[in-house]
């Protein structure tokens, strides 16, 4: 087994300690209020907050080793409970709010909550007899409440009776996080304060940009749920270890107004977000038409030719002018719209479509893939500021190693199962033996169940999924994450799922975009409601020949799908087709649709 040498500090406790002491009169947390303001606490007035709690937690005997947790989305309360726990040692359990009763029930229960805090009374009436059935459960405190059982009467307790932090060792268990996986109950990730701090810190060496100015400079907004290690690493601690400020989103309809409002130097999302924004352009320019849209065809085209010459470094004055014109017209309105200050932006969780990063590039809104599971406390590779590759995502951080197991597929490939090295790797499953040794090789390395392969520079290129691989009644493998990804960049198709394990030929059930559907049915003289035009066969035809045609030239004739289904709901966290990290539940469409699957077949 490995052993690494941490950088300082080591534990969650001193990270929250040394940015309150250097930045106390810093903004640190905004939350938009009625009005549609931005209000901001500072890190002395969180800091306070966290004491107070602390102390409150002390008062019901929470110590080393026992388990705090809450059910929250984003809000100033949801770090000051972290942070409160970790100072008396103890485990903290995120949960999300839009989650079904059962699965906040398997996780109380299998992560063994002392104290439980919920954001509202809605959630609480939900589970107020939880404590009867779990014997576990001892408290629980509503935070948009007052009165006996609300988080501020804690909170006063404690600031009654002060107690000094604990500080946790490397070691120790910081978090529990359920991941949601596509099958079976969550399991718990056991992930510790070494874990956490040592992602951070190699994620911050990546943009040393960020510290220029003491990180003065640094505002995100927040988009990714803290409940999930993504948005904790990349994002909570590493802004709080900057000094920088964090403005909560208000809803992921509303992000673009919150982006215009919070302004932003450094944002942390997924790539949905920039594909929504990536479409949203497209839709408004093709509205619009006229000079705007040509504007913006010559300054797209121009930044392409632009990227080309200059890999063979080479440049051309009309291309050049071509494309400072469209950027002083069209791109900086973009650039405007999104708070126009904007360095880059760091992505995960699914791979970035190469041709959208392009754009971003192009337009100068970097768009920084990288890569990495809970099980690695993220990050486990990343592009830098200082040195990336499109379409990889990125080369190891720092302390991290990746190595690519051709064994387990098929002879003669040149990728494999990664298995990531380092002290970002998670200490188990909870209460999951069995599973914890499936995931780990017998020298401490973590297997992802993710295929990829590493360029001659060490960048990593994502292929597919070990498990969602499959052979075609020909024998030829198919990974269909790589086709509905690229079928998702038409316009036309918001979500696209690929299936043909052991059949003769692929088929595709897809999602259109409901908007670019209806104004398609506009112009045809079609009726546009949605439910009677995706059982049409003339669109279902045309959603067939565009899709293959964009298909042609870039997969083999047999991974193109030959048969289409025009579905009318959108796959969602609500009907239970995705899990909270929005990964597609596969297993669980095929089931719902598996009658008009075979009907295609027959």
């Amino acid at each position: 087994m490995h052993t690494f040498t941490l950088d300082k500090p080591d534990n969650l406790i001193d990270w929250w300690q040394e940015s309150e002491a250097k930045f106390a009169e810093r903004r640190v947390f905004g939350t938009k209020n009625k009005s549609g303001v931005y209000e901001w606490v500072t890190y002395k007035e969180v800091g306070t907050r966290i004491r107070n709690l602390r102390a409150g937690l002390a008062q019901l005997d929470i110590d080393k080793g026992d388990v705090v947790g809450i059910i929250a989305n984003n809000r100033v309360e949801w770090p000051i409970v972290g942070f409160a726990a970790w100072g008396r040692i103890a485990r903290f359990v995120p949960m999300y709010e839009a989650e079904l009763v059962q699965i906040w029930k398997y996780i109380i229960t299998d992560s063994q909550i002392k104290v439980l805090f919920v954001s509202k009374p809605e959630i609480y009436e939900k589970i107020k007899d939880f404590p009867k059935e779990i014997p576990t459960l001892k408290h629980i405190f509503i935070i948009d409440a007052e009165g006996e059982n609300s988080m501020a009467a804690l909170e006063k307790k404690g600031a009654a009776k002060p107690v000094a932090a604990q500080v946790p060792k490397p070691d120790d268990i910081a978090e529990l996080i359920y991941t949601s996986g596509t099958t079976g109950n969550p399991k718990g990730v056991l992930l510790s304060h070494g874990n956490f701090t040592s992602n951070s810190l190699a994620g911050l060496k990546m943009y040393p940009e960020l510290e220029r100015n003491e990180g003065r400079d640094v505002v995100t907004l927040a988009i990714l749920p803290w409940a999930h290690s993504f948005g904790q690493t990349g994002e909570l601690y590493a802004v709080i270890r900057l000094g920088g400020s964090i403005g909560l989103a208000e809803s992921p309809a509303t992000i673009v107004d919150d982006i215009a409002k919070v302004k932003p130097t450094f944002l942390v999302a997924v790539p949905r977000v920039f594909n929504r924004i990536y479409d949203g352009l497209w839709a408004k320019m093709n509205k619009e038409g006229g000079l705007a849209k040509k504007l913006f065809v010559m300054g797209v085209e121009a930044g392409k030719k632009r990227r080309e010459l200059a890999a063979r470094g080479q440049s051309d004055f009309l291309t050049e002018l071509k494309f400072r014109i469209a950027d002083k017209i069209v791109f900086s309105k973009i650039r405007e719209k999104l708070g126009g200050r904007v360095l880059g932006a760091m992505t995960g969780s699914a791979a970035m479509n190469p041709e959208i990063g392009h754009f971003f590039f192009d337009i100068g809104l970097p768009v920084y893939d990288c890569y990495g599971l809970t099980e690695t406390s993220p990050a486990a590779t990343m592009n830098a500021s200082y040195a990336y590759r499109l379409g990889s995502v990125g080369r190891a951080i720092e302390k991290v190693r990746i190595v690519i197991d051709s064994s387990v597929v098929e002879e003669g490939a040149t990728d494999g199962e990664i298995i990531i090295y380092g002290p970002n790797v998670m200490k188990g499953y909870h209460n999951r033996p069995e599973d914890t040794a499936a995931a780990m090789t017998p020298d401490g390395g973590f297997r992802t169940g993710d295929r990829g392969r590493l360029d001659k520079d060490g960048y990593l290129f994502i292929t597919g999924r070990i498990k969602e691989q499959y052979k075609l009644e020909n024998g030829k493998f198919c990974f269909p994450v790589s086709i509905e990804e690229e079928i998702c960049l038409l316009p036309l198709v918001q979500q696209a799922v690929i299936y043909g394990y052991n059949r003769p030929f692929n088929i595709c059930i897809v999602v259109p975009d409901f908007e670019v559907l209806k104004s398609y049915a506009k112009e045809k003289g079609l009726p546009t409601d949605i439910q009677a035009l995706v059982e049409r066969q003339d669109v279902v035809e045309m959603y067939g020949a565009t899709i293959t045609a964009h298909l042609k030239n870039k997969f083999g004739g047999y991974e193109i799908p030959k048969k289409f289904l025009l579905i009318p709901e959108p796959f969602t966290l609500e009907n239970g087709t995705l899990t909270q990290t929005m990964k597609l539940k596969r297993k669980v469409v095929l089931d719902k649709f598996q009658d008009r699957i075979e009907a295609l077949y027959r």
